[in-house]
């Protein structure tokens, strides 16, 4: 990846969490938290990974992200029109929610480590 995209994803990072939580008021999205984003190359897009921040027993439910998603993809010409301004970019890409499952993947790798050591198949 060049320097370019790299500063170019750490910025959209930083300001699409600023707008999401200072400027939407969709009761679907929340408290969310942006786990990361990668602009394409040609900046005709951009994959926003994103996780609903729920606290309690009802963490981590798959309605939750649904209701999260759904209220951004909603939003993304607001979102758009504020990253132009706020960054004053010519282009600013089509922005795609995708939910963030690195959690859901670590715990099932952990899941799956604890249950071989627990067989003895895995030294360490």
């Amino acid at each position: 990846m060049s320097r370019r995209l790299a500063r170019l994803n750490s910025l959209f990072k930083r300001e699409l969490s600023e707008l999401i939580s200072t400027r939407l008021r969709d009761p679907r999205i929340g408290l969310a938290t942006v786990v990361a984003v990668e602009v394409a190359p040609d900046l005709g897009s951009a994959k926003v990974f994103v996780r609903p921040l729920a606290v309690g027993k009802d963490a981590g439910r798959d309605d939750d992200a649904e209701r999260l998603l759904a209220g951004l993809r909603n939003a993304a010409p607001v979102l758009r029109r504020a990253l132009g301004e706020s960054l004053r970019i010519r282009r600013v890409p089509e922005l795609r929610f995708r939910s963030d499952r690195s959690l859901e993947h670590s715990r099932r790798i952990d899941e799956l480590l604890a249950k071989l050591d627990a067989r003895g198949d895995v030294s360490g």
